[in-house]
């Protein structure tokens, strides 16, 4: 199974909804003409870091995602990125694709909070992983600072993942770390890695871009600039995934009898 695939790598700007949908519509519509299966936008896209007005914050949110699910059924195309919403009377960063079909979106509740930019003291963590059955196989969901722990991404690769949306907003200074990881995750796992950053200043951080698509073996397929925003587009082939399985038997040979981790 092929599938092309769209990373929306753009400038979020801080704490406005409605200028971030303005820009996320134009992309939207630049991943259709490219026939994209998929388009994916960063962490937090509409609002960047802006979480002490989460709860005003949520609110545009759901109008903005009822606007975002027409355009996926107007494009005929899987929208994917993640927003500040509330549930229950707590506030989450959710990552939700809209299918172009319309119906139930896919949720998934962001589950490692980073201290270093607020998180913990303002949203609630989530506890559940999550995997989608997408047209073009089982697809894993995270968000961020998710990429620096592997036995996440191991669970969910044992569970039938072949593929890996990761959504960032991952600062400039750490940038190395973010590619470096990317590779490592797709490598030990043998399946795709997909990761969308932002670029250049929201608020008072500075953020990477290096957006990026990485194969089974490590390769990246595709990369964005760390400096402008852009969309990058690219075709992958899911048949890589067992071929590379099949040609270095990673999963067969393990001994969780022996590291299992508790």
């Amino acid at each position: 199974m092929k599938a092309t695939l769209s990373l929306a790598q753009m400038q979020v700007i801080y704490g406005k909804p409605q200028e971030n949908l303005a820009q996320a519509i134009q992309f939207i519509a630049e991943a259709a003409r490219c026939g994209s299966h998929l388009i994916l936008f960063p962490e937090l896209w509409s609002t960047g870091y802006d979480l002490e007005r989460r709860q005003e914050h949520s609110r545009t949110n759901q109008v903005i995602l009822h606007q975002v699910a027409a355009l996926a059924r107007e494009h005929s195309i899987w929208i994917g990125g993640s927003y500040l919403l509330e549930k229950n009377g707590q506030f989450y960063n959710t990552l939700v694709l809209c299918s172009p079909q319309g119906g139930t979106n896919i949720r998934y509740e962001k589950i490692h909070l980073f201290r270093l930019m607020g998180e913990a003291r303002h949203l609630s963590a989530g506890n559940k992983l999550i995997q989608a059955a997408m047209p073009w196989g089982k697809t894993a969901l995270a968000i961020c600072y998710d990429l620096r722990f592997p036995e996440m991404f191991r669970l969910l690769a044992l569970q039938g993942a072949v593929i890996s949306l990761l959504v960032a907003q991952w600062p400039r200074q750490r940038i190395t770390h973010w590619l470096t990881l990317l590779k490592a995750r797709a490598i030990e796992n043998q399946g795709f890695m997909v990761g969308v950053n932002t670029v250049n200043a929201t608020g008072s951080e500075t953020f990477g871009g290096c957006s990026a698509i990485v194969d089974p073996w490590g390769r990246e397929i595709t990369k964005g600039s760390g400096q402008k925003a852009e969309l990058l587009t690219a075709e992958i082939d899911l048949g890589q995934v067992t071929e590379t399985r099949q040609s270095i038997p990673v999963f067969a040979d393990r001994r969780p009898d022996v590291y299992a981790l508790e």
